[in-house]
């Protein structure tokens, strides 16, 4: 008798005016990967069905994920600044005694800071797993508990994110069901496209030819979660453009009557 359980696949549109996603960091530099990351995805996730950063994420990190880029995007600096409004010397990395931090010496009043985004980028994320966690986040993710971003707080989703869920056979495969999505890319970019496109995808895989370090251990700042690996493949999906990517939130729309980010384009 076959007690496995039934698979489902949860299908997301991931796009919005600006996007990041957790590249490597040191110093003054926040970068951004070209798309999105397992830990950025299982974050937003996490906070969709309302979990504390302290709370177990082990049942999402076991998801199977796949993404095709649908519109690249292109790469945007943005450039900081910080200091104290007391108008005192920034603290140094170094502590005293007493566990203090000390001052920069010699002073330093301004500190500069770069942080990278995806800025007009539109993606495709499919999470592989047990039906009934996928029903739930799918539930979740259409009624969060807490504010969605795409990779940082300032960085809101543009339009509904859930696309759909397959099941039955549909879920069994991840690239075919990357490839049954149409086409999620901007009007001003669809109407560039001729018949076809072909789009990059990268898909979790335990026989995949190369690795991804983006697998959260956990998301708790007192613990310190860090990253795990994950084997991966990458490919190329053949999609015919011939069809309207945005009826499943133009149909939303015309049932609210309203929609908050229509002006983002």
């Amino acid at each position: 008798m076959n007690t496995a359980p039934s698979l489902a696949v949860l299908l997301i549109r991931l796009a919005g005016p600006m996007q990041s996603w957790g590249g490597p960091s040191e110093y003054n530099r926040r970068e951004t990967q070209a798309q999105p990351t397992k830990s950025g995805v299982v974050g937003l996730l996490a906070a969709a069905a309302g979990r504390r950063r302290d709370e177990p994420i082990a049942d999402l990190v076991d998801l199977r994920m796949a993404v095709r880029v649908d519109q690249p995007g292109s790469l945007l600096r943005d450039y900081h600044t910080a200091s104290d409004y007391r108008d005192r010397p920034l603290p140094s990395s170094q502590v005293n005694a007493k566990g203090l931090q000390k001052a920069t010496s010699p002073a330093k009043y301004t500190h500069v800071t770069k942080r990278y985004y995806l800025q007009d980028a539109v993606f495709v994320a499919a999470l592989q797993g047990p039906a009934a966690l996928v029903d739930g986040l799918e539930e979740a993710v259409r009624n969060p508990a807490f504010p969605l971003a795409l990779g940082r707080r300032s960085c809101p989703p543009a339009r509904p994110l859930v696309i759909e869920v397959r099941r039955g056979q549909q879920a069994t495969n991840l690239e075919a069901a990357l490839r049954s999505v149409p086409w999620q890319a901007a009007e001003h970019t669809r109407r560039k496209a001729g018949p076809t496109v072909s789009l990059a995808a990268t898909i979790e895989d335990p026989d995949g030819d190369d690795t991804a370090t983006d697998v959260p251990v956990c998301f708790d700042f007192h613990i310190g979660g860090g990253r795990a690996t994950r084997r991966v493949r990458h490919t190329w999906l053949t999609i015919a453009t011939s069809h309207e990517p945005n009826a499943a939130a133009d149909a939303m729309t015309a049932a609210t009557g309203h929609d908050p980010f229509l002006l983002l384009g």
